[in-house]
């Protein structure tokens, strides 16, 4: 404390930082650094001596090995997730090699989404982005590279993002070389989700249409977590009516940030379920009641006459709304939207089946 501030001036204290550092990493005595970082006054030494480090390299890269050591006591030993990201952020990056500094942002990216802090995850996740195209030879950093992948999808999630974040799962849970056909489930249920919870549009019913046709949907029930997705999700594709009381496993299983309420009061789920039987209902009715349409939607009249306004102005639903009569009347044989999402499913299903052959031969 006292003694370090009466150096003579940054200059003295940057070189005692460094020589400190350098003999942290270079004792034999393997209790050390465990119990200097398990010590509070240890610890804010190691902190203080980082913070004054000069600008040129400390020898043999010793602050950046202090730096993973100190990362790795934060996160496994005391769980404390943002401060062994906020260490790992002051690494010195610019010797390191495009594998190294994705490793680095993959695992802040990662101690962020454990303590939800999506931003920051954003951040470090985007960073990654930047550098994973420059890995040399990455069929050996696979491992790496699927993990900044699955980061991603769920930064992707957690902002909500949810057609993309499907997207993202779906084409992580095809990684069949590399990663336990457990996990390969687990990514497969979490495509699921995010395709539930997306806005409706083409692009959704094409996700959906992907994850329908995966044969290991039906293996979804054998994990708690996902044991209704595979009935939710087929409704949704087969253009079928939702009933609420089919819902409740699929909301339970949700996480936090996924049962949110949006700013029309709706859950995501909710204003999910509420678009895909407006437009199931287009299938069956040529014009149907509000009064009538809130009964089959199990909401008030004037919130599905709302929905349907926005779904038709964005697009979403070929319709016109008689206010005097209370009235929809759909367009048409088919909504704009699911004619779109018949051409696009059909073109999916010819391009899966040319991948196949092309891999057959």
């Amino acid at each position: 404390g006292s003694g370090w501030q009466s150096l003579g001036g940054t200059g003295e204290q940057r070189t005692l930082a460094a020589h400190f550092v350098r003999q942290a990493i270079l004792t034999t005595n393997t209790s050390f650094l465990p119990a200097a970082f398990s010590s509070h006054q240890a610890r804010r030494v190691i902190d203080t001596a980082l913070s004054y480090l000069p600008a040129t390299p400390v020898e043999n890269g010793s602050d950046n090995t202090l730096r993973w050591k100190l990362f790795e006591f934060l996160k496994v030993e005391e769980e404390d997730y943002v401060a062994a990201a906020q260490v790992l952020g002051g690494m010195r990056m610019s010797d390191m090699e495009a594998h190294e500094k994705c490793n680095v942002y993959v695992n802040i990216a990662e101690c962020y989404l454990e303590e939800d802090e999506t931003v920051e995850a954003d951040s470090a996740v985007t960073k990654a982005g930047s550098v994973v195209e420059d890995i040399l030879n990455p069929k050996e950093h696979q491992g790496l590279i699927l993990r900044f992948k699955s980061t991603y999808a769920r930064v992707l999630d957690a902002n909500r993002k949810f057609l993309q974040a499907a997207s993202r799962y779906y084409d992580i849970s095809q990684a069949h070389e590399q990663i336990d056909a457990d996990d390969l489930l687990s990514l497969l249920g979490m495509a699921a989700t995010c395709a539930i919870l997306a806005p409706s549009g083409p692009q959704r019913q094409r996700i959906l249409g992907l994850v329908f046709k995966d044969e290991r949907l039906s293996q979804l029930g054998t994990i708690d977590k996902f044991s209704a997705h595979s009935a939710v999700l087929t409704k949704m594709y087969m253009n079928q009516l939702l009933r609420k009381d089919e819902l409740v496993t699929f909301t339970e299983s949700l996480s936090d940030h996924q049962k949110a309420i949006m700013g029309d009061g709706f859950t995501f789920v909710e204003r999910a379920v509420i678009e895909h039987n407006i437009l199931a209902v287009g299938r069956l009715y040529n014009n149907i009641y509000f009064v009538e349409l809130g009964q089959l939607l199990d909401v008030e009249a004037h919130k599905s006459e709302k929905v349907c306004a926005s779904m038709i102005v964005d697009g979403k639903l070929k319709a016109s709304i008689d206010q005097v009569d209370g009235m929809l009347t759909f367009i048409g044989e088919k909504s704009a939207l699911i004619g779109w999402d018949d051409a696009i499913t059909g073109m999916c299903v010819q391009l899966n089946r040319v991948a196949d052959l092309v891999r057959v031969d």
